[in-house]
């Protein structure tokens, strides 16, 4: 599953929730090697993220409900799909 929409609204959510700052401190590739342990938890915060991607608040309000962990890995993912679109960007 991929992030879809808004990815600022997603790191501006993710920001007012305070996870941004403890992930660029975070050791990336441990965490990557734990995410098949938390997959379904980060499918399910995806979901939430494409779906309320528009509106900050209830993203926000929406994603409180998941432990700091996932919301670590969204974080991650977010970031990814950044660098991504900044990359393919600057290519063309």
């Amino acid at each position: 599953m991929y992030l879809q929409g808004q990815l600022q609204n997603m790191f501006d959510a993710l920001y007012q929730l305070g996870v941004i700052d403890p992930v660029l401190k975070k050791d990336w590739q441990e965490a990557m090697n734990e995410l098949p342990h938390y997959l379904e938890d980060v499918r399910e915060a995806m979901r939430v993220a494409n779906e309320y991607h528009q509106d900050i608040p209830m993203l926000v309000s929406s994603l409180k409900d998941f432990d700091g962990k996932i919301l670590e890995y969204l974080a991650m993912e977010v970031a990814r799909e950044f660098a991504d679109f900044h990359a393919r960007n600057s290519l063309h």
